[in-house]
């Protein structure tokens, strides 16, 4: 069936001998199940203030001296465990990084598609408009949204969008651009198929594969964003509690050799990120037949 067919495919048999590519989707199945099931196994609700005990604050990690069994990885300055603010904070960072892509991605490809399509002016309009933004690096942009149009999660899904969907749109209008050349473009022309028709029905499919490689590393990159977004205090708000907002809680304390609370979440979103680029970095070599 289809399933041996997939199993006996080149990509599997290249997955299963690439170590870095086997390392990076164990772990990012790991950091799902954790922002997935992650409330139901720690055992505190960091963010519900009466589950909190301020005798509890600072606590350093179980393996350290003065450690408590109930708080593997340590307590902050309000007595929250560190565990559990990771697991709380990730599925925020998560969810972030992932709606961020989808909505650049549907944009990106739209505009992507028009201008590779349409050509002329239409597409002259778009890619002047990618090139004056691509000058500018994508951490100033968002800094600048949110600066001026305030925070939120809302607002940090706006300015990742407004800095993701150049690399969608210059992606896939290369793509199309490719692809209309082809025989069966002109064919579907003739037998007068409409416009959006042929976008949808014989374009779009064919450009899809760059995008899958696109979309994965472009979740690494928003949420190493939003976490220095969040660092800077221009994020999302304390109420909703992200991964680069606990590393910016445990800076301010780091000095004084209270080192867990930033460091956890710190290592946390490095090790994410990680795993993301390197995963992405296998379906790059996989699915882009150009660089075989």
């Amino acid at each position: 069936g289809v399933m041996t067919g997939f199993l006996s495919s080149e990509f599997v048999y290249h997955y299963r001998r690439n170590l870095p590519a086997i390392f990076g989707s164990a772990l990012l199945v790991f950091f799902a199940v954790i922002a997935i099931f992650g409330p139901l196994l720690v055992s505190q609700d960091p963010y519900d203030v009466s589950q909190l005990e301020l005798m509890d604050s600072f606590k350093p990690p179980v393996w350290l001296e003065g450690g408590d069994s109930r708080y593997l990885l340590g307590t902050d300055g309000q007595g929250r465990d560190v565990l559990a603010s990771i697991v709380y904070g990730a599925r925020i960072s998560a969810f972030v990084g992932l709606a961020a892509m989808i909505c650049s991605c549907v944009i990106g490809t739209a505009l992507g598609l028009l201008s590779g399509y349409y050509g002329g002016i239409v597409d002259s309009i778009i890619m002047r408009i990618a090139d004056i933004q691509l000058s500018f690096p994508s951490m100033l942009i968002a800094l600048f949204l949110m600066s001026a149009f305030g925070t939120g999660i809302g607002m940090v899904l706006i300015a990742l969008t407004a800095v993701g969907w150049v690399v969608y749109a210059r992606t896939v209008r290369g793509s199309t651009l490719s692809e209309i050349q082809k025989e069966y473009i002109q064919a579907a022309r003739v037998a007068g198929l409409g416009n959006i028709e042929i976008i949808l029905r014989h374009v779009l499919p064919n450009v899809m594969t760059p995008l899958i490689v696109v979309s994965t590393i472009q979740v690494g990159s928003f949420i190493l964003i939003e976490a220095s977004l969040s660092f800077l205090g221009v994020g999302v708000p304390i109420t909703e509690p992200s991964l680069g907002l606990l590393v910016k809680e445990g800076f301010d304390v780091l000095f004084s050799g209270i080192w867990w609370t930033s460091a956890f979440p710190g290592l946390f979103i490095m090790f994410l990120v990680f795993a993301i680029n390197l995963f992405g970095d296998f379906l790059r070599d996989e699915l882009n037949p150009r660089l075989r």
